[in-house]
Formats: structure tokens, C-alpha cells, sequence
């Protein structure tokens, strides 16, 4: 099911399909045992989206008025609430929680205009990792090079599975440090983050509250946009044209380039060109102050900090059940203290305040979404190992969420290639304009 939102929207109109026919899809897609179905979703709810599925199928043909997007599945990341179902959050620790008794907002407003929640997806436990590695319920393959077996990236990492694997056209995820970005590079596919805030957190099972935000894993831009309309609820979702030429991007050489590999610089590279070619404009800019971050989140800073106040007590009656590098990670605010926290704030908004002013003149920043293609998933086989591959995933992605950005990553290899993503990054609440950006970089990598 590679097909977009618009595209499926049109043939449920025109009666090509109808929404039964599109669930079918969907249930044969995660079925199929040669897939990762079975590791990319964690539950699936089949006879609820067949009935949900035949209800509007019957609407459709009395001429009830419905949305155009009504009868479309779509996969919802095990930490959002949805009714009469537990919220696992990826671990074993809730498995026997009480079910939710509403909807999160953001999947009731997807609901509301008549998508089908097909089922739960894979995650990192607790969405503490850019990896997407799960040793209680397993780890889903990479679509890329799935012989050998590469991580999905996270924590969303079912969504982005069950987007790149045609399981449905739309998925949703959170992201904290890349976790909607990450799984959407590894994947071939499009991952957007929107400005913290903008979509409701009510529902979502927190890790950090200050950087937590909600959003979607698609086939296109205009997909995402789609959905992030929806459940924002600010605005239509429908994205003014934008001329290639009008658009005036800043690439970040300091951090985002360090250590990347040879085909994500060669992907980077052929696209910046093509994007030329079509008028878009380029100026390498420096931000010196990136190279403070490493530092500055030493003890695992801000989201660490938040984890530990909400796992503490959890960690001191089931931490034999965590997965024991998420556990590590999540101790580690443990010994960030009450000053360290209000200086790490201090600096944060210090070097948010740089990057507006270093934002000045362009519709947004392009670099490379992550420095590295999937790596393998058997190179975790240490904790020395897990933290570093954990980190260098994320140190791109991440830079987005410190200094509160919104941000999208979009595919710029070729097919056949190794999944590649490029990163498109704007101040906060400059959502609508970076979909329009996102959308011409898009459309003229197409062409």
C-alpha cells in the first residue's frame, strides 16, 4: 500500500475501492509471513477495522457525507492511548495495566474524520532509543537490506515498518530526539516532527515533556501535512505551491557532517546539485555553539531528567524488567541535579535564541537526517556498542528537537540504493511553510 492519502481519498471516491477492500490490504500485508508483520505491529485490532470498515463502506453508499480520507488504515505507536486497549508503551512492565478508557486526541481526531486504526506498532520500550531494538516483543527488519537484517530505527519503529512495507500509507509516532525522523530515513519514507505543542500530548504515554511531540510517517509530504492537520487542528492541511526558486536554505556544516558516511554524503551531495539545478539556493552557514551539546547532555540532560522523575519509582519495583539498556539510559538523570537541570534550560534557550538569529534570511536549514545508513542489527551485541550507534542515529535528529525546531526528513537516494534522508529544519510554529518547502524539494526531486 505505497500509495498516498490523496491518491487512496480519490479511489474511494470514485468507488475504485471501498474501505473493507483497503483493511483486507492492510490485514494480508501484516499476515504475510515472509514480512515483519508479526515484529512490526503488536497487536492488531482485525475485526474492529473490518466493522469500522464495512460501517462506512455502508454510509458511502446511502450518500452519507464523509470525509474524503474516511475508511483509509493507518498504525498507531504503542505509547497512544486508545480505548479499550493497553497502552504498553513497548514493555512488559504495563502489559497488564488497565486499558485506556478514551482515545489519545491526536488519534481521535484521526478517527473523527474517518481513519481506521488497524492496529498497535512496535516501539522502543519506553521511546528511549533512536534504534528501534525491542528485546521483549522483537525487533523489526529494516526494508533495506533485510537479508542481513538493519534496524528500523526508533523508537517509532513498527510505524516506520509498517509504512515502508505497504502494511498501510500512514502511521503515527512521537518524537523526542528523531524518533519519527530516524525510522522514516531508514525506511525510505517521509517522517515529520511539529513544533512542540502544536498536537495534543493528552493520551501519549510521556518520556520527556518538554521535548515530546506528535507526528506522522507517510508516503509523501503532502501525507504528513494531511495528517498533522488533523490532529493540530490549526490548520487545513493543504500546502500553497511553492516556486524551487523562491526557496533559500542554509546547510549546518558544524556536527551534522562529522563522521557521516560515504553514501549518505553522496546522496546529500547529487541532491543539494539537483536541488540547485531546479533554483533552490544554498549557503553553507557555521553554528559553532552545536559542538557544546555533547557536554551540555553529558548525564543524558533534559529528556533523561524527566524520565527518571516519571520511571523512578517504577524502575525500584520492576527494573529486572526493563530492558536493561533503556534502564541505563534513564537512570542516568538520576545524578543531574537541581541547578545542572536550570543551567542546561539556561544554555538551551541561549543557543535556541542563536539559531533564530543564525535562521534569519532562509525558509530553513538542510543536512543530512541521520549521519549513517541502518546499521546492522546484530552490531548491538554490546552495551558499548548500543550506546554508541544509539547516539550517533540520534545526533542529527536530536539537534532538532534541543533547539526546538520543527523539522521533516524526506528521501534523497536513489532506488536501489541505501535509504538516505535529508532534513528539512525551521524555527518553531513555522510548520505550514516548512510542509510548502518540504513539498517543492519533494516534487523536484521527482522529476
Amino acid at each position: 500500500m505505497a500509495a498516498t492519502l490523496s491518491e487512496l481519498a480519490a479511489a474511494l471516491k470514485s468507488g475504485q475501492t471501498c474501505a473493507r477492500e483497503l483493511v483486507e490490504q492492510s490485514l494480508a500485508q501484516i499476515d504475510d509471513e515472509t514480512g515483519e508483520g508479526a515484529r512490526a505491529f503488536l497487536s492488531v485490532d482485525a475485526e474492529g477495522a473490518r466493522a469500522e470498515a464495512d460501517h462506512i463502506d455502508d454510509q458511502r453508499r446511502r450518500g452519507s457525507h464523509m470525509s474524503s480520507f474516511a475508511g483509509i488504515p493507518f498504525s498507531v505507536k504503542d505509547l497512544f492511548d486508545v480505548a479499550g486497549e493497553v497502552t504498553r508503551a513497548g514493555s512488559v512492565i504495563l502489559k497488564d495495566a488497565a486499558a485506556a478508557e478514551t482515545d489519545a486526541i491526536a488519534i481521535a481526531r484521526l478517527k473523527a474524520a474517518g481513519f481506521i486504526a488497524i492496529g498497535r506498532t512496535n516501539m522502543t520500550e519506553f521511546a528511549y532509543s533512536g534504534v528501534g531494538l525491542n528485546p521483549h516483543y522483537g525487533t523489526p527488519a529494516s526494508v533495506y537490506d533485510r537479508e542481513n537484517g538493519r534496524i528500523p530505527g526508533g523508537s517509532s519503529s513498527g510505524a516506520g515498518v509498517s509504512v515502508g512495507d505497504g502494511m498501510c500509507s500512514l502511521a503515527i509516532g512521537t518524537d523526542t530526539g528523531g524518533s519519527c525522523r530516524i525510522p522514516a530515513a531508514f525506511n525510505g519514507i517521509v517522517g515529520y516532527k511539529s513544533s512542540v505543542g502544536r498536537v495534543p500530548k493528552t493520551g501519549v504515554y510521556p518520556l520527556s515533556k518538554t521535548l515530546d511531540s506528535v507526528g506522522p510517517l507517510a508516503n509523501s509530504v503532502a501525507c504528513c501535512a494531511i495528517a498533522d492537520a488533523l490532529m493540530a487542528g490549526d490548520w487545513d492541511g493543504r500546502i500553497a505551491p511553492r516556486d524551487p526558486a523562491t526557496i533559500r536554505l542554509a546547510i549546518v556544516r558544524d556536527v551534522f557532517f562529522d563522521d557521516i558516511e560515504d553514501q549518505i554524503a553522496s546522496a546529500f551531495d547529487a541532491t543539494v546539485k539537483r536541488l540547485g539545478a531546479a533554483g533552490v539556493q544554498f549557503r553553507d552557514i557555521a553554528f559553532e555553539g552545536l559542538r557544546e551539546l555533547p557536554t551540555i547532555n553529558a548525564k543524558g540532560g533534559i529528556a533523561a531528567a524527566e524520565a527518571y522523575a516519571h520511571h523512578r519509582d517504577m524502575i525500584a519495583e520492576h527494573g529486572e524488567s526493563y530492558d536493561q539498556r533503556v534502564k541505563t539510559r534513564i537512570e542516568s538523570g538520576a545524578v543531574i541535579t537541581a541547578s545542572e537541570l536550570i543551567d542546561l534550560h539556561r544554555r538551551r534557550d541561549e543557543l535556541i535564541a542563536l539559531a533564530d538569529k543564525l535562521s534569519v534570511g532562509f525558509d530553513g536549514w538542510l543536512v543530512p537526517t541521520t549521519p549513517n545508513i541502518p546499521p546492522l542489527i546484530a552490531d548491538f551485541d554490546t552495551f558499548e556498542a548500543y550506546g554508541r550507534l544509539n547516539f550517533r542515529c540520534l545526533r542529527n535528529t536530536f539537534i532538532g528537537n534541543f533547539l526546538n525546531r520543527c523539522a521533516i526528513s524526506i528521501p534523497i537516494h536513489e532506488i536501489g540504493d541505501a535509504p538516505a534522508g535529508g532534513m528539512v529544519v525551521a524555527p518553531w510554529g513555522h510548520d505550514r511553510a516548512l510542509f510548502g518547502i518540504a513539498n517543492a524539494l519533494e516534487l523536484s526531486l521527482k522529476t
